[in-house]
């Protein structure tokens, strides 16, 4: 009897057996997992060509209309998350390729931010750096309390972050696009111009959904509007940040530094820049990658897989 192929993708910490238990699954499908990250279209396509099932992790790999066309035995796509913008869901459609997806558990970004900003601000990295290397009280934290909290993109995340920094006595500020004085205050903040937001923040955190509309809407002048004593924090999505001109901008230490836990590429490369800057603070994006949120990823991608099994049996 003829058996399913499902392909387990992106699953970098190789911790998704231990996540959910996938007997059931195991009952009616063969499962491949993957751990290592492939770039290039042709080489994802050569692998996932004998798939008839792919289960992606969030964004990691992107399922375009182009790749899915070279795919003839797919037939489901199981996304962790409840959206993935990285795949073309039109495209599966007119495919007969069906799109679902998992829940998702919103605080870990929240969580993270908090942790880059105040790693930030006490130079944490650097004192435990010099602490292991045998030094002592190297460097002087900077303070929150009575600083400006900058917010690009005051949504849910963004309005959780002030939240937390009413907490630390911090002036909060924020702009976007569509946000006005009165959904600023709601959200506990105050409103500003763009301009103003760049120029006013000691800390200025990124939260905002990226689009064709958003990418690179903090560029070179937005940066160099930036106190030279001022951190800018992103834990949304790198191409919301203007690459090129934050490298610039860091090179030249226009800003104090920077916190990151998303990247235009990713996984980054091996000899990208913002390995080395000793003005950086780089996480490989884990924001979401949480104990809770990854047993609710695995669980519903397991409880999918095997509905949708019972309901289509191999011919």
């Amino acid at each position: 009897m003829s058996r399913y192929k499902i392909a387990i993708l992106d699953d970098y910490q190789d911790v998704a057996k231990s996540f959910a238990d996938w007997n059931a699954v195991k009952a009616h499908a063969d499962i491949e997992i993957f751990d290592n990250h492939l770039h290039e279209e042709d080489e994802i396509i050569k692998r996932l060509m004998p798939f008839d099932i792919i289960c992606v992790m969030r964004e990691r790999t992107p399922l375009t209309a182009g790749l899915l066309m070279n795919l003839p035995n797919l037939k489901l796509v199981v996304s962790t998350g409840a959206r993935n913008r990285s795949i073309d869901v039109e495209g599966a459609q007119k495919l007969g390729i069906e799109v679902q997806n998992t829940g998702y558990l919103g605080h870990g970004a929240l969580e993270l931010t908090w942790a880059l900003l105040m790693a930030l601000a006490k130079h944490i990295p650097q004192e435990n750096a010099n602490l292991r290397a045998g030094r002592w009280q190297h460097m002087v934290g900077n303070d929150l309390r009575g600083k400006t909290l900058g917010i690009l993109g005051l949504g849910n995340l963004g309005g959780q972050v002030a939240a937390v920094a009413k907490a630390f006595d911090m002036d909060v500020i924020a702009w976007s696009e569509n946000l006005t004085p009165e959904k600023a205050l709601a959200g506990g903040a105050r409103y500003v111009d763009k301009k103003t937001l760049f120029q006013e923040a000691d800390y200025l955190t990124v939260h905002m959904v990226l689009s064709d509309r958003s990418k690179g809407i903090v560029g070179e002048a937005d940066l160099a509007l930036m106190k030279s004593t001022a951190y800018l924090i992103n834990t949304s999505r790198g191409p919301l940040v203007d690459e090129k001109a934050l490298i610039n901008a860091l090179q030249k230490h226009q800003i104090a530094g920077v916190a990151l836990d998303v990247f235009d590429k990713e996984p980054l490369d091996a000899n990208h820049p913002f390995r080395t800057f000793k003005n950086v603070l780089a996480t490989p994006h884990i924001g979401f990658v949480t104990e809770d949120t990854y047993r609710l990823f695995f669980t519903d991608t397991v409880e999918i897989l095997s509905k949708w099994l019972q309901e289509n049996p191999k011919e």
